[in-house]
C-alpha cells in the first residue's frame, strides 16, 4: 500500500487554497504509473517524494492530470506539510527536495511554511497572437514572458477577477500557463493574480506558487519593496507571502490535509 493524502495548500481552512495529492514513495516509481495516478486525482498537481540518501533528503517530482511540471510551489507547501505532521521528519528540520528546479528547501516558520524558490522573472515581450482575446482582457499595461509563462498586467484589481478566458483557445498558445496580475485594492494585498493553465490540464489553477516566482521580481520592482503579500483571486483563494532575495523567492503559505489513504 503506498500512503496518499490531500491537503489544501496556501490556506489555513478547509476547502480553500489549493489542494494537491502527496503520494509517499518507497523508491523510484514509473513515469507512466505516476501520470495515471495524477489523472485519476484530477487535482492541478499530484506530488511524488520518495527519501534520498540522507536525512531531510527527498526525491521530488509534480504531475498535472496532463504532464509532468518542473516546478510547482502549493504541492511542494503540501509535501512539506505532509512529512512534518505525519511525523516522517522531526518538526525542527529543514526539508530538502531534489527537482527538476533544483534544490528546493522548506522551513517552518510558526504556523506557516516557507520555501525557497528560484526567481523566474519576466522580460517584456509581444503577446502571442490570441492570447489576449483568449484571456478576454482589454488594455493590458504590460505584457512579459518569464522562463514557463506569459504574465499580464491589468488596470485594476476588478479587470482580473471579472475574466471569463476561453480554455480551448488558450490551449493553443505556446506556453505552460498565463498568469493575470493588478495592483492589489483588497487592504492587506500588494497584488492580485489569476494562473490559466489549460495546455497542461489546469483551465484555472486556485492558487499558484511557481507563478509568483515571477510574480515577486515584478512587483518587487514596481512597488519598491522586496517583501509583498499576493492573493491569487481564483473561485477557492489563497494567500502567499512572498519575499525577493536576490535570484531567489522565499514563499510562505500555511497548509491543511484533508483527507488520508492509500493507493492500493
Amino acid at each position: 500500500m503506498t500512503p496518499l493524502y490531500q491537503v489544501d495548500a496556501f490556506t489555513a481552512e478547509r476547502f480553500a487554497g489549493n489542494p494537491a495529492a502527496v503520494c509517499l514513495l518507497e523508491g523510484d516509481a514509473e513515469d507512466g504509473w505516476m501520470q495515471r495516478v495524477a489523472a485519476e486525482m484530477n487535482l492541478s498537481e499530484t506530488a511524488f517524494v520518495r527519501p534520498a540518501a540522507e536525512p531531510g533528503a527527498y526525491g521530488l517530482r509534480w504531475f498535472t492530470p496532463a504532464a509532468e511540471v518542473a516546478l510547482c510551489g502549493h504541492a511542494t507547501l503540501a509535501t512539506a506539510h505532509v512529512l512534518w505532521t505525519e511525523e516522517r521528519v522531526p518538526a525542527d528540520r529543514p526539508l530538502r527536495f531534489a527537482t527538476l528546479s533544483g534544490e528546493l528547501v522548506a522551513t517552518r516558520v510558526g504556523d506557516a511554511i516557507r520555501l525557497d524558490f528560484p526567481a523566474t522573472p519576466p522580460a517584456a515581450a509581444e503577446p502571442p497572437a490570441g492570447l489576449l482575446e483568449a484571456l478576454g482582457a482589454d488594455g493590458a499595461r504590460w505584457v512579459g514572458r518569464s522562463r514557463f509563462d506569459y504574465l499580464v498586467e491589468l488596470a485594476s484589481e476588478e479587470a482580473v477577477r471579472r475574466l471569463r478566458p476561453d480554455p480551448a483557445r488558450l490551449r493553443a498558445v505556446d506556453t505552460r500557463g498565463t498568469t493575470v496580475t493588478a495592483r492589489a485594492s483588497t487592504p492587506g494585498f500588494d497584488f492580485v493574480s489569476r494562473f490559466f493553465a489549460p495546455a497542461v490540464g489546469v483551465d484555472e489553477d486556485p492558487v499558484t506558487g511557481s507563478a509568483h516566482c515571477t510574480l515577486a521580481p515584478f512587483w518587487a520592482g514596481r512597488l519598491g519593496r522586496d517583501e509583498l503579500v499576493g492573493l491569487q483571486a481564483s473561485a477557492r483563494g489563497g494567500v502567499v507571502g512572498v519575499r525577493l532575495a536576490g535570484d531567489r523567492v522565499q514563499l510562505t503559505g500555511q497548509a491543511v490535509t484533508v483527507l488520508r489513504g492509500e493507493l492500493c
